[in-house]
């Protein structure tokens, strides 16, 4: 617990929530290579005719199996084609929001025409980059987006680089206190700033239930991705799933995970640079909310404190990584619907602890339809261990890597991301791409057949 009172660094929460949660239309990696396209298509002026594009493994692996909104289609190649037809370069993560019918027309054919090429940089230091290379009928521009999903580095048209970031600020980017907010406190300050904070400076976290809320009611109406939410609903009419608290949280999550993984062009609202990150910290939150009759400004406080508690969970590790972060999002879940329940740090800490010492290390294999498993996972081990902790239960400081501080649970779980869970990463990319030779290589001999 923090001996001194952080009330100074709560401008620094405010900000870190008015950057971290934001709406993104479809999976944030595949939409930072449509924004760089869309961005490098506005440099050029001109009809693009093809596209080369480059980006990290870790976002190549995030970007392979998701569905692009609209399209139907899943990988990274339709998502540069579309940024470049049809995106808004000023859009941000909602860059193909309004991508029109033509402009999706015009990306499949670039795209069936071969026009369209993704590799992997090599070499590449950063763990989120993205490069596309719009090619006109007299031209070309290229933009770089790196560090952040929407964080341009590099603007070049024609042989003249028009932008470039300065280095200096790159590499020494998060030394400081501005930089890292949460350097010097704790989870009981992020607890007292949500419970305390003047509910008009922090008014806009409804937009979370609203948008994620709508995404998870679009999700049960129609079939998308793997169709978990309506197949939980399916099966409580067969009898073989219970009505009940936790099945609704499972159900309203995962629902609204299908429907963003299966390509429903509604915006989501992310946490930490990620759309399921983003509902996991929202939907069990609105689900309990409503269970218990709150109002507006309850709901309110604890979105904050869900969502903050994400953002520093997340904080600890790289933006991409082994780890399954829809887990790390459900932690701020839990803190939201502990304090919804019982109004009691304790049992947001307990809560916390339990979930640290039950889903630690689900891997991160790559943005798919089966995201929304992992979701509706979580969300579930979140309620669970809720439940516990006001019971005055929780996973022992004695076990595994969980302490009896909740601070120091979560240093130890982000250690594991950081480091030991980088060899997994490493291993969990050269399986997907041995994956994607033996696909390719299976395809091209029934076409030679």
């Amino acid at each position: 617990m923090s001996q001194n009172n952080n009330s100074h660094l709560w401008s620094q929460f405010i900000r870190q929530l008015r950057e971290g949660v934001k709406p993104a239309v479809g999976c944030t990696e595949p939409i930072s290579l449509a924004l760089a396209a869309a961005k490098a298509t506005a440099l050029l002026a001109e009809p693009v005719v093809g596209i080369e594009a480059w980006v990290s493994p870790n976002l190549m692996k995030n970007g392979m199996g998701v569905t692009v909104p609209g399209t139907g289609m899943a990988g990274l190649p339709i998502a540069a084609a579309l940024g470049a037809t049809g995106g808004n370069p000023d859009a941000g993560l909602e860059v193909l929001l309004t991508a029109s019918p033509q402009s999706i027309a015009q990306a499949k054919t670039l795209v069936a025409e071969g026009k369209v090429t993704v590799g992997v940089k090599t070499p590449c230091s950063d763990v989120l980059y993205s490069e596309a290379k719009v090619y006109g009928q007299s031209g070309y521009a290229i933009v770089s987006i790196a560090k952040e999903h929407t964080h341009v580095v590099r603007c070049e048209c024609n042989g003249k680089v028009v932008f470039e970031d300065d280095k200096t600020s790159l590499t020494h980017a998060g030394d400081s206190v501005e930089e890292k907010p949460f350097a010097t406190v704790c989870a009981e300050d992020i607890y007292r700033f949500a419970l305390n904070v003047p509910i008009d400076q922090v008014a806009f976290m409804l937009d979370a239930a609203y948008l994620n809320g709508a995404l998870s009611e679009e999700g049960l109406k129609n079939s998308y991705g793997l169709a978990i939410g309506r197949t939980l609903v399916s099966q409580q009419e067969n009898g073989l799933l219970g009505k009940d608290l936790l099945s609704e949280i499972m159900i309203r999550t995962s629902a609204a995970s299908d429907a963003r993984m299966g390509g429903a062009v509604l915006p989501a609202m992310s946490n930490s640079g990620s759309g399921n990150q983003g509902i996991a910290a929202t939907l069990p939150v609105m689900v309990v909310a409503e269970f218990i009759q709150a109002g507006d400004e309850t709901l309110l406080r604890a979105l904050v404190l869900s969502h903050l508690m994400a953002i520093y969970v997340h904080s600890h590790f790289p933006p991409l990584s082994a780890l399954c972060a829809a887990t790390t999002a459900s932690m701020g879940a839990a803190a939201g619907m502990a304090w919804l329940l019982t109004k009691d740090f304790t049992t947001v800490s307990m809560s916390i602890n339990s979930m640290i010492g039950d889903i630690s290390g689900i891997i991160c294999d790559g943005a798919s339809n089966s995201c929304a498993m992992k979701v509706s996972s979580s969300a579930a081990s979140a309620y669970k261990a809720v439940l516990m902790a006001m019971q005055n239960q929780s996973v022992a400081g004695t076990d595994g890597i969980v302490s009896d501080d909740v601070d120091s649970s979560i240093a130890n779980l982000c250690a594991l991301a950081s480091r030991a869970m980088q060899h997994t990463d490493i291993q969990i990319i050269e399986i997907m791409e041995e994956k994607a030779r033996r696909n390719a290589g299976e395809k091209q001999q029934a076409v030679n057949a």
